[in-house]
Parts: C-alpha cells; sequence; structure tokens
C-alpha cells in the first residue's frame, strides 16, 4: 500500500468490492457477537454469539460461510476491536482458516455508535454492526503478522515492565520504611538501594540495634555480605545518627518483620529483572537488522528490543512516518475559517513504543555525536523549544531505522549530521 495519507483512505475503501462479507466482531472475555453487511452496509444474516473457544470459532466460520453461499459473495474480510487480549486467540484462529482479519479504534468505535440509529444506545450487537460499517468504510487497519522472534520480544518486554513496577514499589515502600524508622541513614547512604544500605538494613534494621555496637562490629557484618564494604569512617557516622535517630521506637518487631519482607521482594524483583533482560539479550541478535541498528552510538538492547517488541519487523514500514504514526506519535490539527489552534501529538497509538522512542532518543542526543549536533543546532540556531527538536528527533530517528531496516544497510554519520556541519 502506497505511504501517501491523502491515498490510503481511498486505497482502504477499494479494497471492500462488492463480492466482500464484511464482519464485525464485539470482543468480550467469554462471549463474542458478530454481525455482517454487504459493501454498500446492507445488513445481511441473523447476528450471532459464540463462545471463546474452538467450538464458538468453528460457528463462527459456518455462519460466515452460510451467508456467503446465500448471498453468492466470494470474500470475507472480519473487524474487531483489539480489547485486551481476548481478540488474538480469535484473530490468529482465524487468519489459519484463510479469513482476512482488521482491526478497528475502539475510540472511533465509541464516535461512530450513533450513526446508526441517531441514539446513544449501546449494547454487543450494535457495537458488533457500527465495528462492520467501520470497515465498510476504511477506517481500519491491518494485523500485523509478526514472527516468531518480535513475538518473544514483545512478551518479554511486557514481562520486564512488570517486574519494573513491582521493583519501583519496593523501593518506594523501603523509602517509607527508613522515613519512618531510620531516618538519618540518609546522612550516611544518599541511596537506599546502595548496597551498604541494603547491607545495614539486613544487618541492623533498627537504629536502637546499632546503639551497643562497636565500629569493628559493624565493618564485620557488612564484610559478610558486601566484596567492596565501606569503611570505619562510615561505620563511626552510622554510630553517631543512629544514637541521635528520631525514627520511631514502638512496634519495632512488626516493622522489622515489614522490612523483612520488602527485601525479599526487592531482591526478587532484581533477580527476576536480571534474568528476562538476559533472555532479551539473547534474542535480539536472531532478529537480521539487530546489529546493524546496536552500531549506532547510544541505542541500548534494552530500548532496541522494546522498539521491535512492539513495532514488529521493521522493513514491514514503508516509511518512518509509519512507524511514528504506529506509535501515535503524528500531528493533529484543529483549525476552523480564521481560526487555527495549536497542533498537537495525537498519541492514537502504541503508548509503550512512543515511550521507548522517546528514551532511544534521550540516550542518542546524550551520546551520539549527531544527534547531539542535531540537538544543539535546532535549539541555539533554528531557536527551537528543547522539547520540540526531541520530538523532530524523534522522526528521524524513526526513518533512520526503517530505512536500515528495509535497505538492510549499515548507519552512516554523515548522512545524520546537520547540514551547517556538512556546508562546513
Amino acid at each position: 500500500m502506497k505511504f501517501k495519507m491523502q491515498d490510503k483512505q481511498n486505497q482502504l475503501i477499494e479494497r471492500i468490492t462488492e463480492k466482500h462479507l464484511v464482519v464485525g466482531v464485539d470482543i468480550a472475555q467469554q462471549f463474542h457477537v458478530a454481525r455482517a453487511v454487504n459493501f454498500r452496509g446492507i445488513v445481511v444474516g441473523d447476528p450471532i454469539t459464540f463462545p471463546n473457544n474452538e467450538e464458538g470459532f468453528s460457528s463462527l466460520l459456518i455462519w460466515i460461510n452460510s451467508i456467503k453461499r446465500l448471498h453468492k459473495l466470494e470474500a470475507a474480510i472480519v473487524g474487531m476491536e483489539p480489547t485486551g487480549h481476548y481478540w488474538i486467540n480469535l484473530s490468529k484462529w482465524l487468519m489459519k482458516q484463510d479469513i482476512e482479519v482488521v482491526t478497528v479504534n475502539p475510540h472511533l468505535v465509541k464516535r461512530n455508535k450513533e450513526n446508526r440509529d441517531n441514539t446513544q444506545s449501546k449494547s454487543d450487537k450494535k457495537d458488533a454492526l457500527v465495528i462492520a460499517d467501520m470497515v465498510k468504510n476504511g477506517y481500519y487497519s491491518f494485523v500485523r503478522d509478526t514472527s516468531e522472534s518480535f513475538e518473544k520480544l514483545r512478551v518479554l518486554m511486557s514481562n520486564r515492565d512488570v517486574i519494573v513496577k513491582r521493583l519501583v514499589s519496593s523501593i518506594n515502600q523501603l523509602n517509607r520504611w527508613v522515613d519512618i524508622v531510620f531516618p538519618e541513614l540518609r546522612q550516611v547512604f544518599k541511596d537506599i538501594t546502595a548496597k551498604g544500605a541494603i547491607a545495614t538494613l539486613r544487618l541492623f534494621p533498627s537504629p536502637m540495634e546499632l546503639g551497643s555496637m562497636k565500629p569493628e562490629e559493624i565493618v564485620a557484618g557488612w564484610k559478610l555480605l558486601m566484596k567492596r564494604q565501606p569503611g570505619l569512617k562510615k561505620a563511626y557516622l552510622l554510630l553517631n545518627v543512629a544514637r541521635k535517630s528520631v525514627g520511631t521506637r514502638q512496634a519495632l518487631e512488626a516493622y522489622k518483620f515489614h522490612l523483612e519482607q520488602l527485601l525479599e521482594e526487592y531482591d526478587l524483583a532484581i533477580q527476576q529483572l536480571e534474568r528476562v533482560e538476559l533472555a532479551i539479550k539473547d534474542e535480539l541478535p536472531k532478529i537480521p537488522f539487530a546489529n546493524k541498528l546496536l552500531m549506532i552510538k547510544g541505542i541500548s538492547e534494552i530500548s532496541l528490543a522494546g522498539i521491535l517488541g512492539e513495532a514488529g519487523d521493521l522493513s514491514g514500514f514503508s516509511h518512518g512516518n509509519s512507524l511514528l504514526r504506529h506509535a501515535g506519535l503524528h500531528l493533529a490539527e484543529a483549525s476552523s475559517g480564521k481560526w487555527k489552534g495549536q497542533i498537537i501529538i495525537s498519541k492514537r497509538g502504541r503508548s509503550r513504543l512512543r515511550r521507548f522512542l522517546y528514551l532511544a532518543t534521550m540516550s542518542l542526543v546524550m551520546n551520539n555525536p549527531e544527534f547531539k549536533a542535531l540537538h544543539s543546532n535546532n535549539v541555539k540556531l533554528k531557536k527551537m523549544k528543547k522539547m520540540k527538536s526531541i520530538m523532530k528527533l524523534i522522526g528521524k530517528l524513526a526513518r533512520i531505522f526503517v530505512g536500515i531496516a528495509r535497505k538492510n544497510e549499515a548507519y552512516c554519520a554523515k548522512k545524520v549530521q546537520p547540514l551547517t556541519e556538512l556546508a562546513a
């Protein structure tokens, strides 16, 4: 399909011919509902409700084939909302039966629900019909069939996100615990997650226990848990702040029990994060163009895995702007007559992909000479705001990534340099 956006909608509509049966499916956890229309939007056949299992999928296929025979139609296209994860199994099953599957934007389904009956009423049967109408009108997107490696990256990165959230939660709770029981610990260790601070919390969880100890005993305890431990100076400082601590002295046994569980959760999250990141790094080399992308200074394995896991095979995008649209980073404008509204980022796309593109670009601005020069040129010479320059560089990164993936060529630093430097 051509990239030009003014032609895209026409091409999507033209794909739906008079020989097509257009099916809309309202997705749910246990039971799905399907409605069908022809290419003009005329309802054909009765609605069908089917369970989310093999028998239900087979009954849907029989229903589609019977309507096709009755109305002498040759092809079928099934549209559905990507609701949570409930749509994945049905879409893959239908594609194995050579049925074309497309998705529609849930936001647009909500906007179009009054087209048929001019009421705000909502039901599963009505939603299925609205989805079928949207597919008939060309408001749909293709389901990108990804290979095993891309699917693994997506699952692993999703798993990593869950682990990172748990890790951040445990760190926040550890900070809260320190604020209540031993706030002076921050005078010794600025970061509560530093090895010395964690070792201190394991060995001497409250200021009361430190009161009767000697500096040598504290250092000896640190040696049991750390290869490189703080010295006597830190131990003296720790004892001094412990004696003057204003932390609570009530329910200390309960607080110690709570700290023990928090440290167990913290250790588990750290261990799981290391394992999942190792699995991600083992999977990346299996993607043909991944090594070429990693050669770009400033691109980390985790940020690249996040982009590839969410976007899939970058060589399938016709242009870098297609990747931006997939991420919801394309521009949206509201204007009428003489009034012209502010141009904003649409954010209608994959939020996780937006996040990793942003993080990768920030890393490039800090570590990559070419992107650092581009950002400086945008801010100092073109007088752009810093965030506007970053968003512009995200677009450049998207075009570089798609270009490398499609042409299978190495990164060329000279092509990325600002025009002022090239002229000089």
